[in-house]
């Protein structure tokens, strides 16, 4: 298990976008009104945010990133570092990192790259900023992370296309010598990376005619090498396999207690997955929030979008101690420790 801490990190703000488009789970006709009910009970989804032909991740993220530098009274000539983290850019080539350095008026100076990840990017990323960030070279960093996962479900695919929802989110990152540290555990088993996946479209399958043929899976799956495939069974087994051994290495490793922790957020996977997880730590109900019934399944933003709309107050008005799981595509998973002190976090903005 790769445990470790990094010093000198603070979280400064938070914001998050959402389209303003929404689909109710009551209304998906592809499926037969019982089985839409068993979806809702089951995996928690009830409406979920979908974004309009033409925007995209990089959108909402650069429309969270104004409201927050602005909330902020940052200037933009101030900071160091842009990481883009999504698994849906704008393009093949360029980086999207660059082309937001742009849109948001940062100095040539800035750094800026992508992190090509999904469920568990948000972790992952705060472990790569945050390894920049401690070394005093990097004083402010916006980590933007989000996904249009949307783009890429067939209608026609029940096992895929209700559950996801988009979303972009900013997070603002400064040097800070009183910060307390990260502390991480971070995990990784490519043999799964078949559980979730699109396999046409890059370097390994190219587009071809082929690509764009739908093809019955099963009853109610129907859908193309280039749209999202998802293997239920294995991601439910991968995640109650994991990741409560992750974190309980993790408690065990600061010598923390969980009711030292103010909240639980995990990745919003389903409703079944976080609440079976939630009862095998023992954790109270109160201290996990959920986003997913109003959201879905928002990928990499999925973390962040849960802290701005079930904790704001609390971020905004004191200080909080947080374990932030995330679990996923690759498959990948890990857990942070982390404590955040008046933040400021702007409401939900809708673009």
């Amino acid at each position: 298990m790769a445990l470790f801490s990094i010093p000198h990190v603070r979280i400064a703000g938070l914001a998050g976008a959402v389209p303003r488009t929404f689909r109710k789970t009551l209304d998906y006709s592809w499926i037969s009104l019982r089985e839409r009910q068993q979806l809702i009970q089951n995996v928690g989804v009830e409406q979920r945010r979908v974004a309009e032909k033409g925007m995209t991740t990089a959108d909402l993220c650069y429309v969270a990133a104004r409201q927050l530098i602005a909330s902020l009274n940052w200037d933009a000539g101030s900071i160091d570092l842009l990481v883009f983290i999504s698994q849906s850019g704008d393009y093949l080539v360029p980086p999207t990192s660059c082309i937001l350095q742009d849109r948001l008026g940062l100095l040539k100076s800035c750094i800026a790259y992508d992190i090509g990840m999904g469920c568990s990017g948000y972790v992952y990323g705060l472990s790569a900023v945050g390894s920049m960030i401690a070394t005093g070279a990097v004083k402010r960093t916006l980590m933007m992370v989000g996904d249009i996962s949307t783009l890429t479900t067939s209608y026609k695919d029940k096992s895929s296309y209700p559950l996801f929802g988009d979303a972009g989110t900013a997070t603002a990152l400064e040097y800070s010598g009183e910060a307390p540290p990260l502390v991480f555990n971070l995990q990784t088993d490519g043999s799964g990376y078949q559980a979730i996946i699109i396999r046409d479209g890059r370097a390994r399958h190219n587009l071809s005619r082929k690509s764009f043929g739908m093809k019955k899976i099963s009853k109610g799956i129907i859908r193309s090498k280039l749209n999202l495939e998802l293997d239920g069974i294995k991601i439910f087994n991968f995640s109650l396999r994991e990741v409560v051994p992750n974190i309980k290495a993790l408690l065990k490793h600061t010598g923390t207690e969980l009711q030292d922790i103010d909240y639980i957020v995990f990745h919003q996977a389903n409703k079944l997955i976080n609440e079976t997880l939630r009862k095998m730590l023992k954790a109270e109900k109160e201290k996990v929030p959920s986003s997913i019934q109003l959201y879905g399944n928002t990928s990499s933003a999925s973390i962040p979008l849960t802290m701005i709309t079930e904790l704001r107050q609390q971020l905004s008005t004191g200080k909080q101690r947080l374990l932030l799981s995330a679990f996923g595509v690759g498959l990948s998973w890990g857990s942070v420790l982390l404590e955040t002190d008046s933040i400021v976090c702007p409401e939900i903005m809708e673009y």
